[in-house]
Parts: structure tokens; sequence; C-alpha cells
């Protein structure tokens, strides 16, 4: 088969995007590689269909274990054997996972960073014929990523284990310096980095002041801007209350949060991409995987504190080609809220060592003992007890962990888990209540490969595909593994914490200059850099590809600065109202203004029309919301 027959078959797709051919077959003829693609290039193609073609099996480390375990699904769907190892999974289900890499013809193997360093991994990778590594996330690797993870810097010695094999990274946002360093980090035996522009033609970025509320501002721009939109927002109950406004003023919307049960986030994200539910109001969570062509808006209510995570975010708008719109919404306090933000994820190291102090006290370890032992902890009840603000405890956790002291596994990643205990010939003739029965088809029809590995289920799901309760269907479960029928391991929203080394008196806590200076420094330096794009009076298109080492030709022509650079001042606000009442005299409804009168860019007509709202001067129509 070749590589464009394999891209048919499994994906359907009769053509390639973009470079991912010529990563494929970069990969395919044993050259390391990385792979530099903006979001919605199509990552995952490019070792997907090569691990197809080769023989062996394909390692995938990822930190995203949410998208590791949503690809594994994927691929099992369309026939193709992939198992996952990642903190949270039993002894007994990481063994069985390896094992049946070794002897099952599985094609992949995805694996979280923090997995390499087990010896059990690395004795059990001897035995593997690995034809090539992806690397995902690969700016994880540097120290100059926008996201620098240390357990990254383990993928070094696997390449040492397997001094043969070809290795491709990939990711999405990453300057020069940082490309440089993903190949020296990589051990690369020779430089090789396949790039797309970072240009988006079809996109047009603008920064808007708040005037009145977030949710005002945000209105009429989707009063003004029709289609699909993702707004953006920095907390879980801001993202409730803004689509629930939204709601109540007539625009069809939705929120997302990492904190929604998987029932819930797959059934809002299917309206949304259904189009059933215009606007999808999320956190950061949102966007994982998420392929919609066809939005053609994205707005932040909050500044992201990165050039990367901003133009990630902002780039799932018009991924059909077509025009898109990218809002960046601010109002005075942004720059300082972005300058708390720096003293909240990297708070004083002193503060730090409490926190470390702390949180050995609360799981009773002694000095000098603990190395090793994984016990649960409660956030909740830990900041409870020793009055920590959470945001400040959970990223000194998450120093402490990127400073080898601890590994912590966040709750979500522990869901229930069930592996058949008995084949499926004894199952024949055996008599169960008529629930218990129907649960066991469900899992028989539904989770590929239970009778050899265990199955991630969630019962929310079963609980709707059934039309019963999850209390019900968790009964039926339990009830199940009690006649030995299957092994379920329920689900748990108790986060773990593991000692990795013994526990250590308070000074003896040094954060390295890796893991804590110089990433507060970059941090600081990527914070100047978004508040340089707040107030920047350039083309922010070519700001964007500076910033990732790339030159513009010329300026993009339709941004907010482009367009009142160049022909916009012509039209004041007196004019723009005019002709918005002119045209309102001669068509109707006032929401299709933004086709109707394209000579007007859409920021200065949105704050045109929302001021003629609030004057009463006009009434907008929402006939066109669904």
């Amino acid at each position: 088969m070749t590589h464009l027959s394999i891209l048919k078959e499994f994906f359907g797709h009769s053509s390639f995007r973009g470079i991912q051919q010529e990563i494929i077959e970069s990969i395919a003829s044993g050259r390391d590689t990385v792979g530099l693609m903006p979001t919605g290039g199509g990552k995952s193609i490019t070792f997907q269909v090569p691990a197809l073609m080769m023989e062996g099996l394909c390692l995938v480390i990822s930190p995203l274990i949410a998208l590791m375990k949503d690809q594994v699904e994927h691929l099992r769907q369309k026939g193709i054997r992939a198992a996952a190892v990642y903190t949270g999974l039993t002894r007994d289900e990481v063994i069985t996972a390896l094992e049946n890499c070794i002897f099952g013809n599985y094609k992949f193997l995805y694996v979280s960073p923090e997995r390499l360093g087990s010896e059990l991994f690395r004795a059990k990778l001897a035995h593997m014929h690995v034809s090539f590594i992806t690397v995902d996330e690969a700016h994880c690797i540097s120290q100059w990523g926008y996201d620098f993870r240390p357990s990254y810097t383990r993928i070094a010695d696997i390449r040492r284990l397997l001094p043969e094999t070809p290795v491709l990274a990939l990711t999405a946002t990453a300057t020069p310096e940082v490309v440089e360093d993903i190949q020296r980090q990589l051990l690369f035996r020779s430089p090789n980095v396949l790039k797309m522009s970072f240009e988006r033609k079809n996109l047009i970025y603008s920064v808007e002041r708040i005037v009145s509320t977030k949710e005002q501002e945000v209105e009429h721009l989707l009063r003004s801007l029709p289609g699909s939109a993702i707004v953006y927002t920095r907390s879980r109950q801001a993202t409730r209350e803004l689509a629930t406004w939204l709601s109540s003023q007539g625009i069809t919307a939705t929120h997302y949060h990492a904190a929604l049960t998987n029932l819930e986030k797959n059934e809002r994200a299917k309206a949304w991409q259904e189009g059933r539910v215009r606007v999808m109001v999320a956190t950061n969570a949102f966007g994982m995987g998420i392929d919609k062509p066809d939005v053609r808006l994205v707005v932040h209510t909050d500044v992201p504190d990165s050039p990367e995570a901003y133009f990630q975010e902002a780039g799932r708008a018009g991924r059909d080609g077509l025009t898109a719109h990218a809002v960046l919404l601010y109002d005075k306090n942004s720059a300082g809220i972005l300058h708390r933000r720096i003293e909240d994820t990297f708070p004083p190291e002193e503060y730090v060592a409490q926190v470390y102090e702390d949180a050995c006290c609360f799981l009773q370890m002694a000095m000098g003992d603990g190395k090793g032992v994984t016990r649960e902890f409660d956030l909740e009840e830990f900041c409870r007890r020793f009055r920590h603000f959470p945001v400040r405890a959970y990223n000194a956790l998450g120093l402490l962990s990127r400073a080898g002291f601890i590994e912590w596994t966040d709750a979500e990643e522990n869901h229930s888990r069930v592996m058949m205990s008995v084949g499926r010939d004894s199952l024949y003739g055996v008599q169960l209540p008529p629930l218990a029965d129907r649960v066991l088809h469900h899992l028989l029809r539904s989770c590929t490969g239970i009778f050899s590995e265990y199955a991630t289920i969630h019962e929310d799901e079963m609980a709707h595909a059934l039309g019963v309760t999850a209390m019900a269907v968790t009964e039926q479960l339990i009830e199940l593994s009690r006649r030995h029928i299957l092994q379920f391991i329920p689900r748990k929203y108790i986060p773990y914490l593991t000692l990795t080394q013994r526990r250590v008196e308070r000074d003896e806590i040094v954060l390295p200059p890796n893991v804590y200076a110089d990433r507060k420094r970059e941090l600081t330096k990527r914070v100047q850099t978004m508040i340089g794009y707040l107030e920047t009076d350039e083309c922010r298109s070519r700001f964007f590809l500076r910033y990732f080492g790339e030159e513009a030709q010329s300026d993009c022509g339709q941004c907010d600065n482009c367009t009142h650079a160049g022909a916009v001042p012509t039209l004041d606000e007196a004019e723009v109202r005019r002709r918005i009442l002119d045209f309102i005299d001669r068509h109707h409804p006032s929401s299709a203004l933004q086709i109707r009168l394209p000579e007007i860019p859409a920021t200065l007509l949105g704050k045109v029309l929302h001021e003629m709202f609030v004057e009463e001067e006009i009434s907008l129509g929402d006939s066109s919301e669904s």
C-alpha cells in the first residue's frame, strides 16, 4: 500500500495537506525530522500514516493524556491496534499494555513522558520492534519553550536505548531558538526541519478595548459577524455565566471546561460542531482534537499570557480557508492581571518549600521516608487544612513536580476501567439480572480488546445509552465484579501524589534554574510580548510572524491596525452611522450588515452598531440566530 492509499482507506482523505507528505516521506526514509505545523495543520496524519506502512510499532510520546486517550480510541474504532500508558494506571494495567505491544502486533503505543523513566517500561521496550519515535508537543523538551516539562528530557535516554530508531518531533508553536533546542535535546543526527508558514491570510486579527461590559462586547461582535464562534475565558464560572447570558439574548450558546463530565463534554462539543449551537464559551481545555473548519470568529475575553497560546487558540478560526476573525478584548486592568499571573505561576521559592512540607505532613510522611509512595491527594482539602490559595498551591505543586521532588496526577485522568475475567465462551448460559445483562452486552459491543486489557469506560455515557442512571450502571458493574465475570476499577476524582525521593528538610527544596528562574524570566518576556501586542500599531500578522522567526513580505492589509492606517480614517463614526441608516432604509434585517457593508471594518461596524443599539437609534434583529 502507498501512503496515499492508507490515507484514503483509514482516514477518508483523498490528498495530503500542506507539508504532511514531506514529513511522512522524511520519517519513512529514516531521517530525524522536526515538523513545524500551525494549529489545524493535521499533525497526527504525519505519524499515523507512515506507522501503518512500516513494520513494527510507533512509540508516541505526548503530555496530553486526554488527547492520547481520544486518539487510541479513534484508532481502535478504525480497527488499528493501539495502547496507551500513563500515570494513573495500575501496575497490572501497565504490564498488560506493554506485553500486548511486544506480542500483539500493535501499531501504536502512546506514552506520557513521566513513564519513560520507569525501569519496567525500559525493560519491556527492549523487546519491542519500534519503527520510529514520535514526540508530540515537542516544544515541551526545550527550557525556552512556553510549556517546558523536565520529564521530556528523558526522551534522550530512550533514544540512546534505540540508537538506530528515527524520531519525529511535532509542534504547532516554536520560535527559531526552540526549534534548534528541540533538535539538540533529541540528539538529532543531522538538522532537518520541515516548516509551514505561520501566515494565515484569511484570518483577520484585531484588538478591542472594552468600553461597556465583556458580555455586551461579545454580543455585538456576534451580532455583526455571523457564523460559528468560540469565546475563550479564563475561569470555569465565567464560561457558564457568559453562555447563559448570550442564550438570554437570543444567541444560542453552551459552555465547556475541564470539570464537566465526559458525557457533558461530548454532547456540548457535538451540538456545537453540528451547528445546533452557534457559540462555544470555553476555557483553554476546549480545542484539543477539535477540527471544525467553519469557525468564523474566535474571541478572547481575557488576554492569554503567551503569544504561543493565543496564536494556537485564535488559529482555530477559519480552517476552511475562508475569511475569519480573531478578536482580543482588553481593558485598563489587563496588563496588571498578566503581571499577577507571573507571580501566581511562580510564587516565591520559600512558599513552594512550604507547600512541599505541608504536603508531606498532609500525607503523614516521616522525614527521610516516602520514596516511591503514592497516596491520594485532595487539593481542596489540603488547601482548606493548611490555608493555601488553590491557584498558588496548584502551581507550587507543579513546580515541585517539574523539579523532581514529586509526581502529581490530576484527578480527571482516573476514569473507571474494566477487563473481562472470563473468556467469551464462559459467558454462554450465565444467568444474570436483566440490567446486569444489558450492561455486560453494552460493554462487549463497545469496548475493543476488553478480554485482553483494561478498557476505560464512562458510566454516565453508558447510562445515557441504556436509559438508566449512572448509579444503576455502577451497581451492576460491582455485581458483575462480585461474580468474577469482570474486573472493575471505579473512577476516582481525587488526584494522586507520589514522592519520587525520600522526604527532605524544607531548606533542601532547591528549584533548578530551568524549572524556576529561567522559566519565570521566559514567562515574563512572553507577558511583555502580549502587552506589546495590545499596544502595537504594527500589522498584527507581521507581529506574530516576526515572533516565530518569519519575515512577512508585506502587511496583511486587513487587521485593525492595517485598516486604521489605510482607508478607514475616511470613514468616521458619523459616516458609518449614515451608511447603516441608509442600508436599513433599503434592506432588512440589520443583522446582515457585515455581509452587505464589506467596506466597513468589522470592529468599527460593531462598535457603531453597539452605540446605536444602546442609544435606541436602532434595534438589532435576531432572526439569523439559531
